[in-house]
């Protein structure tokens, strides 16, 4: 078979090529064409397909994304934001934290455990390609039906890849959360998060500089694992039974990324690279591309020095590979010696497979005829913008007229305590310890909180106890009824979380999950909530720092929720003051921060007790939030709260049930009069919390509130060994754990 070079390329126009099977439209094609002035050679081709793919191009998502940067709050702590592989924020003392949540979603279907393992590899070479060393990981998951027969498989597969490669690398895994959705039966969401820490000297960029500095792949070999895998694999909706392609998953080795994390750890240390970036979604074609076209000329690539673990691989299965735990850095001729002696200490396989010239154009050689010469920008930055058509969906009135509000109310005490117990056993509010436990989340000894605590926590400096915090969140249900006022109470509550945990938030990733762009309705959605979330985070002042799309999450005709997945990060100067959840001492008061009204649309009650989803979510007060934020923060360092738990799904029974049963003692409730006992427990009304005062502390702590204008409520004390609220029903504590722990082993048996 003749190589497709350039030459042969040029002086054969007309040859027919498979730009339909790799994904492309006939018009992309046409401007490929178009931009080299000939047709694209086969490995030119691959390139170009894997990189102006819905999921590396964001083709129809960045002309709405461009908000996050032109609504950016100004915030002094923002040292780099959107463009790299991840965002990087200053938390004092020197130090810098580097945080960024991805999706690896399709590829967590067609292979649960390798899917979700290397969705965890790839997020973890991303913070590591920024100069951190990672510290903790997270993981917001999203399943279908509990009961359904493909949850069985599709659940303990992705916990394990999870765990097994996060458990190896050693690093803990401290948050995320675990939602369960018909909606999500043929598209479950495995998205990942990482922070890393460095200082700010330490900083690196993802760009090609200097003529004459060489590239150099290290890590693992090249294999045929993962060709065309998460770029193509993600950029198309699946059919009933599978996506209509099958391109092989990615396989992780944590042992080899370990290997990699601490040498390229030691590498930094030595000042021995000038760019770095890690190869994940499109792999080779990614690195070279994005390296280029970042950098101030061009490259030429010895494809054929690519070391491999199948020989029989082509160059465009070499350049579409995604294959695991390998990087790619560019360094000065001076340094490439001891870079090679670093590389063998830790048994890391490196080679030199080119250098950056003088140019502007990348140039791949294999066995020294020429099969790629483009502009580098063309393939990696200058991909093709969809003005995707959007439409407010026909269903939508409707569905926001379908009142959560006139749904049958439980008639007396007995019935509340059966809801109540209803409630804290269903899958989406039961205890996730059956999950998190197969996580190591104390490994290393930094992590102050974690799962199931409000936010994650992990120590940075052992002498002076400097902390960040991170927290995940995401209503699907909230999202559909209003996709704008969604993504807010989505960022709302991830704030809410870090400030109960008693840090300040500061920035924001987020992942958006959504389904097909090519449906006007899909699309009025991904602009909505991604309108909200830019709004948002101006008025709360926490910038965007990078994140991820993902989109064709649908099954035929059926899209998932939309699902802005939205984390936030915070810091704390001493982990010591931090705030726990659980009510762990008798005698304690409980007070109730913030408006509770009549808010049940898309609550957990309607979905539990009815199985209903409709009417409006529950109103969004940003400068409430700021405010109990505040207070929060300010009532945790200065040892005003011993606990306190933000409200959200289920709304306050759900927090009294996880705080009391977190800390081992019961409490006693009275309803206000305000309050009808129903709306009490269920609303779930946002802009609150619940807070566990010590009796030496409540003057100054209402004082504090009053001044500040935040409703306090003073509604009982934590006592005995039940919750009860009286005039209404008491159980004990026993009967609650009983329901709440019992569930999804029950379910994954």
């Amino acid at each position: 078979m003749t190589l497709d070079t350039v030459k042969h390329a040029t002086e054969t126009p007309e040859s027919a090529q498979p730009w339909a099977e790799l994904g492309l439209k006939e018009d992309e094609y046409a401007r490929i064409r178009e931009i080299l002035g000939r047709r694209p050679t086969g490995a030119e081709l691959a390139m170009y397909s894997v990189m102006w793919s819905e999921h590396c191009s964001y083709k129809s998502s960045k002309v709405h994304l461009k908000q996050f940067g032109e609504k950016a709050p100004e915030n002094d702590a923002l040292l780099v934001g959107i463009g790299e592989n991840a965002g990087v924020v200053d938390v004092g003392q020197g130090y810098a934290v580097t945080f960024k949540v991805e999706s690896h979603n399709h590829p967590s279907y067609i292979e649960p455990y390798q899917g979700a393992a290397t969705g965890v590899g790839g997020i973890v070479r991303d913070i590591l390609a920024m100069g951190a060393r990672p510290v903790a990981v997270v993981d917001p998951l999203r399943f279908g039906a509990a009961d359904h027969p493909d949850t069985k498989r599709v659940l303990p597969g992705v916990v394990a890849g999870i765990g097994g490669y996060g458990n190896c690398l050693g690093l803990p895994n401290i948050g995320g959360e675990v939602v369960f959705d018909a909606c999500y039966q043929g598209n479950p969401l495995v998205n990942a998060g990482c922070i890393g820490v460095m200082k700010h000297e330490d900083i690196h960029l993802a760009k090609a500089s200097g003529a004459g500095n060489k590239v150099i792949l290290y890590g693992a070999r090249t294999g045929g694992d993962g060709i065309g895998g998460v770029s193509v694999l993600a950029s198309e909706t699946f059919d009933d039974s599978k996506p209509t392609k099958r391109p092989a998953v990615q396989v992780g080795d944590p042992f080899q990324e370990k290997l990699l994390i601490e040498c390229t750890l030691e590498i930094f240390q030595e000042k021995l690279v000038a760019g770095i970036q890690d190869l994940g979604g499109a792999g080779l074609s990614c690195a070279t591309s994005e390296l280029a076209s970042a950098g101030s000329g061009g490259m030429r690539v010895e494809l054929d020095s690519v070391p491999l673990r199948d020989a029989t691989l082509s160059p465009e299965e070499i350049l579409m590979s995604e294959s695991q735990e390998r990087m790619c850095a560019i360094v000065e001729p001076q340094h490439v010696e001891r870079f090679m002696e670093i590389c063998e200490k830790w048994d890391v396989i490196a080679t030199v497979i080119g250098e950056v010239t003088d140019g502007e154009r990348l140039e791949i050689f294999w066995h020294g005829e020429q099969i790629v010469d483009v502009p580098p920008r063309t393939v990696a930055h200058e991909g093709p913008v969809y003005q995707r058509p959007y439409a407010r969906p026909d269903w939508q009135d409707a569905l926001q007229a379908d009142d959560a509000g006139k749904l049958p109310r439980p008639t007396g005490g007995e019935e509340l305590k059966q809801q109540v117990l209803q409630l804290v056993g269903h899958p989406n509010q039961a205890s996730k310890a059956w999950i998190t436990d197969q996580y190591d989340r104390f490994v290393q000894g930094n992590t102050v909180l974690a799962q199931p605590e409000d936010a994650g926590m992990v120590r940075i400096d052992a002498d002076t106890n400097l902390g960040v915090a991170l927290a995940t969140d995401g209503n699907g249900r909230y999202a559909k009824l209003d996709p704008y006022a969604g993504a807010q109470l989505a960022l709302a509550e991830a704030y809410r979380n870090v400030a109960a945990s008693g840090a300040k938030p500061l920035a924001v990733s987020d992942c958006l999950n959504f389904g097909s762009p090519e449906d006007p309705a899909v699309m009025w959605q991904f602009a909505e909530a991604t309108r909200g979330l830019a709004d948002a985070c101006q008025t709360l002042g926490t910038p965007v720092t990078g994140g991820n799309v993902s989109l064709y999450n649908q099954t035929g005709e059926t899209a998932i929720h939309p699902t802005p997945v939205v984390a936030v990060l915070g810091v704390i100067d001493d982990v010591t003051r931090r705030t726990p959840i659980g009510f762990a001492e008798e005698g304690q008061l409980i007070y109730l921060l913030g408006d509770t009204r009549e808010e049940f649309g898309g609550s957990a009650w309607s979905q539990v007790v009815h199985e209903h989803l409709g009417g409006l979510p529950p109103q969004v007060d940003l400068e409430r939030e700021r405010l109990l934020a505040e207070i929060l923060i300010s009532a945790s360092r200065d040892g005003m709260i011993d606990a306190a738990h933000d409200l959200s799904d289920g709304g306050l029974i759900q927090a009294l049930v996880e705080s009391c049963l977190r800390g081992g003692t019961g409490a006693r409730l009275v309803v206000p009069d305000a309050l009808d006992a129903f709306t009490f427990l269920f609303s779930e009304s946002a802009g609150r919390a619940v807070v566990a005062v010590p009796r030496s502390e409540e003057v100054r702590f209402t004082d504090m509130c009053t001044v500040r204008g935040l409703p306090a409520t003073r509604i009982g004390v934590v006592d005995g060994e039940e919750i009860d609220i009286q005039g209404e029903f008491s159980i004990p504590l026993s009967e609650l754990r009983t329901a709440h722990e019992g569930t999804i082993p029950g379910l994954i048996a």
